[in-house]
C-alpha cells in the first residue's frame, strides 16, 4: 500500500473513530500526526479481530490507568457521538476503572465524565 493510500485509510478511520470531534490536521502540518494517521489508524485500527467499540473500551481503559483525564475525555466524547456507550455505560467503566486503574484516578474522571454526558445531551 502507498503511503497516501495508507494516510487515505487512515484519515478514513481517524474520522469514524473521532466523527469530528477532533479534527484531523492538514497533511504535512504535524509529521507526529501523519505518522499517527499511517500507522495507528490505517493498520491498527483497521485490523477485524476487534470492533471499534472494543478498540475504544480498551484504549479508555489505558488512558484511564495512565491518568490522562483530557484523552479520555476526547474518547468520552467520541464514544457517546458515536453511540458506542451511552451515559450509563460511561459511568459504570469509570466505577469499573476504579477498582483496575486505582480510585484517584478514577475519582480524577467523575466530574470531567459527568460534564461530556451533560454537553451531549444539548
Amino acid at each position: 500500500m502507498s503511503e497516501a493510500d495508507r494516510r487515505e485509510r487512515g484519515l478514513k478511520k481517524f474520522n469514524e473513530v473521532y466523527g469530528g470531534v477532533i479534527p484531523a490536521p492538514p497533511e504535512g502540518a504535524m509529521e507526529f500526526f501523519d505518522l499517527m494517521l499511517e500507522q495507528l489508524f490505517a493498520e491498527v485500527w483497521t485490523r477485524p479481530a476487534l470492533s471499534q467499540r472494543d478498540r475504544r473500551l480498551v484504549t479508555m481503559g489505558v488512558i484511564a490507568a495512565l491518568g490522562e483525564h483530557d484523552t479520555f475525555l476526547i474518547q468520552a466524547r467520541s464514544a457517546l457521538a458515536k453511540e458506542e456507550l451511552d451515559p450509563a455505560a460511561l459511568r459504570e467503566m469509570v466505577i469499573h476503572l476504579a477498582h483496575y486503574a486505582g480510585y484517584p484516578r478514577a475519582a480524577g474522571l467523575v466530574t470531567g465524565v459527568e460534564k461530556v454526558i451533560q454537553e451531549h445531551g444539548k
